[in-house]
C-alpha cells in the first residue's frame, strides 16, 4: 500500500500544493521541535541519574558513623546534587572546628578534640548549604524557558504560515471566475492549513514533554531542600553547643541617675508651687 493511501485527502492535497512560504515554515518547526526536545531528552536523563546518584549517596550518608564520616573518607558520589551540598557544608564545618577546609592525615585527631561550634557559626554553614541548593536548582532548570517559548511559539509561527497562505490563495482568486475560481481556492486552503497542522504537532507533544519534565524538576529540588534540612540537623546535633549565651544585656541598675531640669534659676531644682491672685 503506497504511504499516500495513510493521508487524509485533504491532507494529501495541501501536500501536493503546498508554496515554498509553507515549506520554509514547515523546516523552521522541524528545527524547533528537534531543538526543543534534544534539550527535554537530555533534561529527563539529567534527572534520572541525579535521582539514582542521590538515593545511593542518602544511602551510604545515613549508614555513616558520623556526620562527616563521608568527607573524612573523601568519598564522593558523581552527578549526586546531595554530594555537592554536603560536602561544601562538610568543608565549611570542618573549617569552623578544625581550621582546616579539606580532610588530611591528621584530621580525625583534630576533629576529636575540636569541641563545638556556636550558632552564629552554624547559621554560615547554613548559608553554604542554601547556596548550593540554589546553584544546583539552577542548572536543573538550564534551558527549559527556551523550551516554554518554543512550544509556545510554534503554534503561532504554523498560524502565520496558513494566514499567509490564504492571502495568497485569495489574491489568484481575482484573476478566476465562476466554478473555475473556486477550485483553484481549494488547493491553496489545504496547504495553507498545513503549516496550522505542523504548529499544533511540534507544541502540543512539547507541551506534554514540558510539562512532565517541569513537575520532575520540581520534585527533585523539593527532595534537596529536604536534604539540606536534614543535614543541617544532623550537624546541629553533632557539633552546635547550644549553651552558648551571647553577652547579656546591662541592667537598668548600671545607668546614671537621669538629672531633673532646673527652673527659674531655683538652687534647690524643686519646682515653685504656683500662686493665686
Amino acid at each position: 500500500m503506497p504511504p499516500n493511501d495513510f493521508l487524509s485527502p485533504g491532507l494529501q492535497l495541501g501536500l501536493e500544493h503546498t508554496t515554498l512560504t509553507g515549506w520554509v515554515i514547515c523546516g523552521i518547526l522541524a528545527l524547533l521541535s528537534v531543538f526543543s526536545w534534544s534539550v527535554m531528552l537530555g533534561k529527563h536523563v539529567l534527572v534520572s541519574r541525579a535521582q539514582k546518584a542521590n538515593l545511593s549517596f542518602l544511602r551510604a550518608f545515613r549508614e555513616s558513623s558520623h556526620p562527616l564520616a563521608l568527607f573524612q573518607r573523601n568519598e564522593h558520589q558523581e552527578r549526586s546534587p546531595f554530594d555537592l551540598i554536603y560536602h561544601e557544608a562538610a568543608r565549611e564545618m570542618a573549617f569552623y572546628l578544625t581550621g582546616d577546609e579539606e580532610p588530611g592525615e591528621s584530621f580525625t585527631t583534630r576533629l576529636q578534640g575540636a569541641g563545638r561550634i556556636t550558632p552564629s557559626q552554624m547559621g554560615a554553614v547554613q548559608t553554604v548549604m542554601e547556596r548550593c541548593v540554589a546553584q544546583a536548582a539552577l542548572r536543573l532548570e538550564d534551558r527549559m524557558g527556551t523550551v516554554a517559548t518554543v512550544l509556545t511559539t510554534a503554534p503561532f509561527l504554523g498560524l502565520l504560515g496558513t494566514i499567509w497562505g490564504i492571502m495568497d490563495s485569495f489574491s489568484g482568486l481575482m484573476h478566476a471566475t465562476g466554478d473555475q475560481g473556486l477550485a483553484s481556492l481549494a488547493p491553496g486552503v489545504s496547504s495553507a492549513l498545513l503549516t496550522t497542522i505542523a504548529g499544533l504537532l511540534v507544541g502540543v507533544p512539547s507541551l506534554i514533554g514540558y510539562n512532565y519534565l517541569v513537575n520532575r524538576i520540581r520534585g527533585m529540588i523539593v527532595r534537596l531542600d529536604n536534604f539540606a534540612a536534614e543535614l543541617s540537623g544532623a550537624l546541629d546535633k553533632a557539633f552546635v553547643d547550644h549553651r552558648f549565651n551571647s553577652e547579656p544585656l546591662p541592667s537598668i541598675s548600671t545607668f546614671a541617675a537621669p538629672s531633673m531640669p532646673s527652673f527659674g534659676g531655683a538652687a534647690t531644682g524643686s519646682m515653685p508651687a504656683p500662686g493665686f491672685r
